[in-house]
């Protein structure tokens, strides 16, 4: 009769778990990956989705696609509801069930969620970039606004409606910004008679300087390049109150807008209280440089949702690299424990770190050594997102509509798919 082999279940289909998984596949375990959704989101192309420039299935890739033919991994579509070490044991809500699925070890790659430090009016007005419906729904939202400013005699709300603020230095909220201005300004403004139809995109940082990790030099070259393509940039000027028609700034400064966009924090998902042990400030779970987590034996935690601290003290990124490194990382530990033998301990190979601000610019920091700006930057972001997207159909496509886009300025995703009843 044939032991028993360990099983391993992985909870989360992102970067985390993905390459956590994809170490496991065809290995002596039995893996379970578990996900609210049947596809992974290659989520740093999120933005382009919402400003038209790609469609949602071009950035998503459909789990059991990954992991066809594998021997040894199977996938269940669901939420995780409950953590129970003691038993090893975890419960799974799919399909209006409740089932219990047991564990020889735990994996939980569940990433973040958008953190909004407690202020209810931004949460109840903001628009997030975290998953495809939320990029579906800016989608719609931002034609539908556009739409409505064409045939809006009163120039205030047609300003209103054309002004679009985005929140948060990071690469997400520069990406954000420099698309949506060339989405409106660049694509839908042409098709429209009213020639004095443009959008007004305001970014704002609370803090004196964007993209805080970067060498001052590229700090301000993404400011630059920022305001050469047109948008405005409010710095050391927090957000204080949204309503439905205006965002306040910290100074007093009122920006009447209809289109509030929010990407100024994220916090490790609450999948973490499950453990009941002690959190970082941004809830994230401590973990030992082998990602197990603190306290609990064979239970991994990796990516956003891990708190580890490098040499120099400082905790690891909430990033993509982190993420992917310290999936494959627990993989092989587990391995390692199953076979009897020592486990290693996480060392990050940082390859630097880019942002795009829209066409043809961009910044970029190359191994934490190398500085680019501009152009050059640009085709660098292009060429390691084309690499790191999964699935060489997405990976043309993706190339032939960012082709199209730079020679043609036209976006053809301009599809607005819910009905004008529906609340943005």
């Amino acid at each position: 009769m044939n032991a028993r082999r360990p099983r391993v279940i992985i909870v989360g289909a992102g970067f985390g778990g993905l390459f956590a998984a994809k170490t496991l596949n065809n290995k002596a375990v039995d893996v379970l990956l578990i996900d609210r959704h049947n596809y992974h989101t290659f989520t740093p192309l999120l933005y382009q989705v919402a400003t038209s420039a790609l469609d949602p299935s071009e950035i998503a890739y459909p789990i059991r696609s990954i992991f066809r033919g594998s021997s040894n991994v199977d996938v269940l579509l669901g939420d995780l509801t409950d953590i129970n070490p003691e038993k090893q044991t975890i419960s799974v809500r799919t399909n209006g069930d409740e089932r219990t699925e047991a564990y020889d070890y735990l994996i939980l790659a569940t990433g973040s969620e958008v953190r909004y430090f407690g202020d209810k009016s931004i949460r109840e007005h903001a628009f997030e970039l975290r998953n495809l419906p939320d990029t579906t729904r800016l989608r719609n939202h931002l034609l539908r606004r556009f739409e409505e400013a064409s045939w809006e005699p009163d120039a205030d709300k047609r300003h209103a409606l054309t002004t679009i603020v985005v929140v948060g230095g990071g690469p997400t909220g520069l990406e954000t910004a420099g698309a949506v201005h060339e989405l409106f300004n660049d694509v839908l403004a042409r098709e429209f008679e009213d020639s004095d139809l443009q959008a007004r995109v305001v970014l704002v940082e609370a803090s004196p300087d964007l993209l805080k990790p970067y060498p001052e030099n590229l700090r301000q070259a993404a400011l630059e390049q920022l305001q050469s393509l047109g948008v405005e940039v409010v710095l050391s000027n927090p957000v204080v109150a949204v309503s439905d028609d205006e965002v306040t700034l910290g100074d007093g400064m009122k920006i009447p807008t209809k289109t509030f966009i929010w990407s100024a924090g994220v916090k490790a998902s609450p999948v973490v209280e499950m453990l009941d042990v002690d959190v970082s400030e941004n809830g994230r779970v401590f973990i030992s440089p082998t990602t197990e987590v603190i306290g609990h034996e064979h239970i991994y935690a990796v990516g956003d949702m891990a708190y580890l601290e490098n040499e120099q003290g400082d905790d690891y990124p909430m990033m993509i690299p982190p993420a992917q490194q310290q999936g494959q990382l627990a993989a092989k530990n587990i391995l390692a424990d199953i076979a009897g033998k020592a486990q290693n301990n996480f060392k990050y190979i940082d390859r630097g770190i880019m942002a795009t601000i829209g066409r043809s610019r961009a910044v970029a920091w190359l191994y934490n050594r190398i500085p680019l700006r501009g152009f050059i930057a640009w085709v660098v972001w292009l060429i390691f997102h084309l690499m790191t997207l999964i699935g060489f159909r997405n990976r043309l496509n993706v190339l032939i509509n960012w082709a199209w886009y730079y020679f043609t300025y036209d976006r053809s995703v301009r599809i607005i798919l819910e009905s004008p009843k529906e609340k943005d």
